[in-house]
Formats: structure tokens, sequence, C-alpha cells
């Protein structure tokens, strides 16, 4: 059961981020199990349990990260992370579908919806789906608009694609999007309660990520009538 991080979990990913070695961390796994993998596990199964619970429809799986970095693409970094993340997407998507994540670092803390590794073709069924209906996602932007500290991601083309104005100016032209809340290390990150915290702030993100699945649906479809 989740009983929160503790300040050990931020000591110990800071002093990870200076010690980004092999012996350092055989030398700390004990502390590593406990202080961060162990909770870190349970937080994201229980988190994806009260999903599953309120959207049972969606069939929801969770894909927990690793703390060792892929050998191939160190490109002169550690061999481990010093931040670890999860997410919990629709079982009807690929890893390169929309998801929901959490994510925890020696500073901060973060979580929010992103479709992430979007392919051109999707994000050119973003902007067809916005041009067809944009009163619909208005809806969705300006309720995003009113949750505080919420801010959007995602780079923007240097040709732009088209232009929007007002509220959906901010989402037309970008390669990928995401939505986030950041929170400095602490607070409620430390208690029991979180699961519960990023269950019912996801719920609140669910209408962008219904959007963004249909727009998941529509670009594979395209895709498989071209082939």
């Amino acid at each position: 059961m989740f009983q929160g991080f503790t300040q050990e979990t931020g000591a110990f990913l800071w002093d990870l981020s200076f010690h980004n070695e092999r012996p350092w961390f055989l030398a700390h796994k004990e502390q590593f199990e406990r202080c961060l993998n162990e909770p870190f596990k349970a937080l994201a199964a229980e988190t994806a349990a009260l999903m599953c619970a309120r959207f049972p429809e969606r069939g929801w799986r969770v894909h927990v990260s690793r703390i060792y970095r892929d050998a191939r693409r160190l490109f002169g970094r550690g061999p481990y992370k010093d931040h670890l993340w999860f997410t919990v997407r629709s079982d009807e998507t690929g890893g390169d579908g929309p998801a929901f994540w959490f994510e925890i670092g020696p500073a901060t803390w973060e979580y929010g919806v992103g479709f992430f590794e979007s392919t051109p073709a999707a994000m050119e069924t973003f902007r067809r789906m916005l041009d067809a209906n944009p009163a619909r996602f208005e809806r969705i932007a300006e309720e995003l608009s009113r949750m505080r500290g919420l801010r959007v991601l995602g780079p923007e083309y240097k040709r732009p694609k088209g232009v929007r104005e007002g509220i959906l100016g901010s989402w037309y032209n970008r390669r990928w999007l995401a939505v986030e809340w950041v929170r400095d290390f602490g607070g409620e990150l430390l208690t029991p309660e979180l699961p519960e915290t990023l269950a019912k702030a996801w719920g609140r993100l669910m209408p962008l990520y219904t959007f963004f699945l249909e727009v998941y649906r529509s670009a594979a479809e395209s895709a498989e009538e071209r082939s």
C-alpha cells in the first residue's frame, strides 16, 4: 500500500544525480528499493486501480519506467535516471498513443496528460478536427484554462500550419501536445492520498484525453486505408 514518498526519496535522487555511476548505485541499492522503487510501484498500481474503477470502459494499462538508462542512449550521461515516471493509457493504443503520466525527480513532481509520440499525420488529424468543429475544442480549452497552474506543452512548428485566433491559437501549431502541473518536492507527494490526487486530476483532464484518443483512432484508420 502506498504510504507516501519521504524526504529521503528526494535526497536519494539528488545524490544519484551527483554520483551517477554503478559502484555508488550498487552500494545504495537497498535505499533505492525502500525509499523510491517500492513506493513508486505501489503508487502506479493504486492510481491505475482507481482509474479502472472510475472509468472501466477504457481498459487501462500501466507502464512503469526503469531506473536504468538504455545503454545505447547514454550520450555521456550516467547509467541511471535521476527521475522516474509511469503512464496510464487505454489498452487499445500502442506506445505512441495518448497517456496520463506522473513523474518524480529530485526537486519536483509532475503529472498530466499528453500525446507525446504523436506523428505528423496525427497532428494533421488534430488540426482537421479543430477546423471541423472548433467550438467543441474551445469548450475543452476554456475549461483547462480555469485549472490553476496547468500549462500547455509542445514545440511549435517553425512554419505554422495555419492560423487560429483566440484560445485555439496556443494549441493549433504544435508538433505534439500535453498539459501538466509541476509541483515542488513535498506536499501531497509525501502523503498516502497521492493516488487519489492523481486520479481526481486525471478525471478533470478526461475530456482532453478523449479528444486525443479520437485523434489517435482517426489517424490510425486513415493510415490503414492508405496501406
